[in-house]
Order: C-alpha cells, then structure tokens, then sequence
C-alpha cells in the first residue's frame, strides 16, 4: 500500500459506486460491532449498500487506492431547516486497514473544501463511538449540545458536532 498514492475523486463510475458500497458495509460491521444491536447490523448487507449507492450518488467523494475505493465521504446543506446556511457531512467511512493513514483526514478536507460557502459543517455521531468522536474533534469539530434519538435494533443517541470556519 502506498498511502500517498490514494485518490480522492468525486465518485462517478460504476465500479467507484459498488466500491463504495462495499466500504459502506464493510465500515458498518467494522466500526458497529457491539455498539448497535447485532440484529439491526446483521440486516445491513453488501446488498442493501449496494442499492443505496447506486440510489445517492450525488456529493460524494470517493478514496482510492488503485482501482480499489478504500474510503468515501458524503457532504451537503444541512438536512433540516434547524441550521439554516450550515453545510453537513452525512457520512465518512475509510476501512480498517486504511485508518491511521490521514484517508480520512483527506476525504474530511476535500469535503470542507467542497462546502467552502458554510460557516459551520455539522456532522452526527454516535453517543459511544469514541474513535469517531477522537477523529471529529482532531479536525475540529465540537459538541454543540444538540442530541437525536435513532432506531438502530434498539435505541441509539447520536450527536450533533459543529465545525466553525471562522
């Protein structure tokens, strides 16, 4: 693996949108394992990610290395009116292998960048994912308080976290 050699590109072609969907999958069963119910994870399958890929296919950006896509993130306006002229990244997801090897940190830039008209960039993470919250919080991000309850299985509470650009 050479780390300096991944790409980050917007994803485009059908091969980038089935890599990541795999990414997605893959990152689920890696990062969820025994923080979400194991039944609401067991029913998340390559399948399943596959279709959504191939669904939303707009601001996303994809890592590769090679011909393999090893990460992607997914950036856009905030989802709700609550923020009004915030911008979000709704998702971030880079293998196991790949962590620890500023993919993420990459994919996360080109996102920001991407979103260069907001002041803020929110992101949502889950309430006991620590490895998560590390990364946010090495970028920038802070707890602005807010909370969401979510249906994962069971129970779950996400996070909000705010970027300020200023």
């Amino acid at each position: 693996m050479n780390f300096d050699a991944i790409q980050i590109v917007p994803m485009m072609t059908d091969a980038e949108i089935d890599g990541k969907a795999y990414v997605h999958w893959k990152s689920w069963q890696e990062t969820y394992t025994g923080l979400i119910d194991q039944t609401y994870l067991d029913g998340i399958t390559l399948e399943k990610c596959i279709q959504i890929a191939h669904r939303w296919k707009d601001n996303i950006l994809v890592a590769k290395d090679g011909e393999h896509v090893v990460g992607f993130v997914a950036y856009g306006a905030y989802r709700d009116s609550a923020l009004p002229n915030v911008g979000e990244v709704f998702a971030i997801y880079v293998l196991q292998e790949y962590q620890g090897k500023k993919v993420g940190y990459r994919l996360m830039q080109s996102a920001i960048q991407k979103l260069a008209a907001y002041p803020q960039i929110a992101v949502w993470v889950l309430k006991d994912n620590q490895k998560a919250i590390d990364f946010y919080k090495k970028y920038g991000f802070r707890f602005d308080g807010a909370e969401m309850d979510v249906l994962m299985g069971t129970p779950n509470t996400e996070l909000r976290m705010i970027l300020n650009k200023g």
